[in-house]
């Protein structure tokens, strides 16, 4: 598996959790400090993101970090 490919899996992970909460790009945008946009970014693999926000995304969508980077 490629980098790209990695990355949209990692993206596909944080907007089904997201999804699966009932949660909107910009609620969860508020919850983590950041703009709406970013949050579309990192869904659609366009945005590269630390494992800092990673931790964040994890803690605000009531998951682990390893189930947001699982790559299966």
């Amino acid at each position: 598996m490629d980098e790209k490919e990695i990355i949209k899996k990692v993206a596909f992970n944080i907007k089904v959790t997201r999804l699966q909460r009932g949660l909107t790009q910009f609620q969860l945008a508020e919850m983590i400090d950041v703009h709406e946009k970013y949050i579309g970014r990192v869904e659609s693999g366009k945005q590269n993101i630390t494992i800092k926000t990673l931790i964040k995304l994890a803690q605000a969508l009531g998951t682990t970090l390893a189930k947001l980077v699982t790559i299966e």
